[in-house]
């Protein structure tokens, strides 16, 4: 693996750029970053199986993300190992896969007995305490791409003491694992934390960029911290990163978040922001290419949702025959209708959230494709205020009209 910044849009104080992340032979084109992180369950999208994968646009699709933690107990390390890793046991060659255990349960209370051994898990099987040793084991017998080290993190409302502990704990790991990695840390990325303490970010960060990492997985976000502090917190981050390295963050998921993270310079992106839309039966429908546009005056339909996203259930859909989006060009949009999702998914048959995931996969990594090329033309920060004011007056307008 092989990452390079290829453009930077630092208007005005900005720090988005794109990048190049090589995964292949030099015959093996590039694939562009900021890119999204297609979350897996098990290595594959939850609803989308392996033929499917290849209705989605590349090399942008190309890119899962996995848990660790999905494989802790089935199947086991020597079998995965035997087969040849995830590669070969989901025949998924020419994907990129980026292996990283994120837990979403708030922290537990401290045991520093039992902590100083591993990291405290939530897993598929309960919640688990994985040493370094068993992790970097599991980590062996996958054979990712890239693959994030053990991380404390804790929510935005700890105290001092705690945030500290997290930060001490998670560079402890870091070395443990380093120390295990047979690679020496080449396909490894260093765990920054530290809450909503801007100190103890700029401290693990300093601390991280100092180990022999190929990149860095920014963790403790989507955590309660405050929206308005979250930008400081990310560029004290970036701010004391190297710039030749790619940056990975967990936890920003909604489009606006999204935006927010590319701004501080992060380079990819993981989210079960599309398999939650999925569940429950959304179909995004945002524009992204309003750079295209002279205005905010979108030609929407006044329709069930909040103009991000529409609610396919909803009985207003019944005999709609128009595609999700229109002139989208996915394969959902491409061959059936919204009618056609609403009968699906009011009969409970999964071919809806097939047809779904299908759909929102595509028009997000559409989302990403038009922030590059934005930052790309100098135009990032003009992109970013058409939506965010874009979604603020549909919101308003929303409110008055309710």
């Amino acid at each position: 693996m092989r990452f390079a910044v290829t453009r930077a849009c630092g208007g005005g104080g900005g720090r988005a750029r794109t990048g190049a992340l090589y995964i292949g032979g030099s015959t093996t084109a590039p694939i562009e970053t900021p890119s999204l992180l297609i979350s897996t369950r098990k290595g594959l999208p939850t609803f989308v199986s392996r033929d499917h994968l290849a209705a989605l646009p590349t090399p942008d699709s190309l890119l899962l993300h996995v848990s660790p933690l999905h494989f802790l107990d089935c199947p086991s390390s020597k079998t995965i190992s035997n087969i040849g890793g995830l590669h070969q046991m989901l025949g998924l060659h020419e994907h990129f896969f980026v292996a990283a255990p994120r837990d979403s349960l708030e922290s537990l209370p401290e045991s520093e007995g039992t902590n100083k051994l591993g990291a405290s898990f939530e897993t598929p099987c309960g919640r688990r305490l994985i040493k370094p040793s068993a992790y970097v084991e599991k980590i062996a017998s996958l054979k990712p791409n890239l693959w994030a080290s053990m991380a404390d993190e804790v929510p935005a409302w700890v105290s001092e003491k705690r945030n500290k502990t997290s930060v001490d704990r998670t560079l402890r790991w870091l070395d443990e694992c380093l120390a295990l990695d047979p690679a020496g840390g080449k396909t490894m990325l260093g765990l920054v934390v530290g809450g909503s303490n801007i100190e103890e970010r700029k401290h693990c960060a300093i601390e991280v960029a100092t180990r022999n990492v190929s990149g860095f997985w920014i963790g403790g976000f989507g955590l309660g911290e405050n929206v308005e502090e979250r930008s400081v917190l990310l560029n004290a981050v970036t701010d004391n990163l190297p710039e030749e390295k790619v940056r990975f963050i967990s936890g920003l998921s909604l489009p606006e978040e999204v935006l927010q993270g590319v701004a501080s310079g992060i380079d990819l992106f993981d989210s079960t922001y599309i398999y939650h839309l999925t569940l429950g039966g959304f179909a995004l429908i945002f524009p992204f290419k309003i750079l295209d546009h002279n205005n905010l005056d979108f030609q929407l339909d006044d329709t069930v949702g909040d103009r991000t996203k529409i609610n396919l259930r909803a009985t207003i859909y019944r005999k709609d025959i128009s595609p999700i989006v229109a002139n989208c060009s996915c394969f959902t949009c491409q061959n059936h209708t919204r009618a056609y999702i609403n009968h699906l998914l009011n009969v409970h048959e999964m071919l809806a959230h097939i047809l779904l995931e299908i759909h929102n996969t595509h028009h997000y990594l559409g989302f990403f494709r038009a922030m590059r090329e934005a930052i790309k033309g100098g135009k990032f920060d003009l992109f970013r205020q058409r939506f965010v004011e874009s979604r603020r007056i549909h919101l308003t307008s929303a409110v008055l009209c309710s």
